[in-house]
């Protein structure tokens, strides 16, 4: 790994001192939303992290190079590039040695956070198992790395396209802890409410670093998702979203969408049937996870 990761100097000396520092990933860039707004929104999660007192280290490969702390004309290539491939745990060693662009999943971005000592990775929502998996298996890789890689992930749960209940079965048996922060509920992305309810959750950020400092105490190997849901005032009607959602699914299996490609093509579909309105609230729970995860990695840091 040293010989193909960049981790820049801010961040490696932030590392070394052992202050707030916080993983984001690239894909949410190249294929969850449109330029310019992709480059707009990493930018201002930056900001926001910052304001919070951590230090933010968006991950991506660029030239088949691994890069922790895009810049921003890094950013700039990653939002405006129809080349990036998206970029899971499989495909690392193929982009790497082929000197291509790369947009990181939750799964990669976990891999290379933890290779670079970092303990707090945000984004908008996990993968999970897809709606008729049981005939598919379409299940994200997302779940797998969670139960491997010694990261915590902030999002909003998982993103409402999945099936939510196998979802967090599947995370059960793999023995990842799902903590829900301000809520007894898996939250489901675009909304606060999924119907699941959630066995472990606490108010206080203090005591979710806690949870996590004796997990990996304890050496109990794997991360953790940190379920926090999408700001009330931001959040779509459940009927509005369901519906737009329901039609975006239809489509797809009308068009023979399959594998990677699902995400990005259901996401797209939403944002119009929504005219705009998904992508909004998206937008609107990075931001907030950004936040939280900010105040979690600096109660990390503090814990002697």
């Amino acid at each position: 790994m040293k010989n193909h990761i960049n981790i820049k100097p801010e961040i490696k000396q932030a590392i070394l001192e052992k202050k707030a520092v916080i993983a984001l990933e690239s894909t949410i860039i190249s294929h969850g939303m449109p330029y310019p707004q992709n480059v707009e929104t990493a930018r201002k999660t930056e900001e926001i992290i910052r304001q919070n007192n951590a230090i933010p280290a968006t991950i991506g490969i660029i030239n088949g190079q691994i890069i922790v702390g895009l810049n921003d004309d890094e950013l700039e290539i990653m939002g405006k590039s129809s080349h990036a491939i998206k970029v899971s745990r499989r495909d690392i060693p193929v982009v790497i040695s082929r000197k291509l662009h790369g947009a990181t999943t939750v799964a990669s971005t976990m891999i290379f956070a933890e290779a670079a000592g970092i303990k707090v990775f945000v984004t908008g929502g996990i993968g999970g198992v897809h709606r008729g998996a049981t005939v598919s298996f379409d299940i994200s890789a997302d779940l797998i790395e969670l139960s491997n890689t010694n990261v915590a992930v902030v999002c909003a749960g998982a993103k409402s396209i999945l099936d939510l209940g196998l979802t967090l079965e599947y995370l059960e048996t793999l023995g990842v802890p799902v903590i829900g922060y301000k809520t007894d509920e898996f939250p489901a992305f675009y909304t606060r409410k999924s119907g699941h309810k959630l066995v472990h959750f606490s108010e206080s950020i203090t005591e979710i670093a806690n949870m996590l400092h004796i997990k990996w105490l304890l050496n109990l190997k794997g991360g953790a998702v940190i379920a926090n849901p999408i700001p009330e005032k931001f959040e779509p009607e459940f009927g509005f979203i369901d519906s737009a959602i329901e039609i975006a699914l239809q489509k797809s299996i009308n068009e023979g969408i399959t594998g990677k490609n699902v995400t990005p093509f259901l996401l797209n579909e939403i944002k119009n049937e929504t005219k705009g309105k998904s992508l909004e609230a998206n937008i609107e729970l990075v931001f907030n996870n950004a936040k939280v995860g900010a105040e979690l990695s600096k109660a990390m840091s503090e814990i002697k």
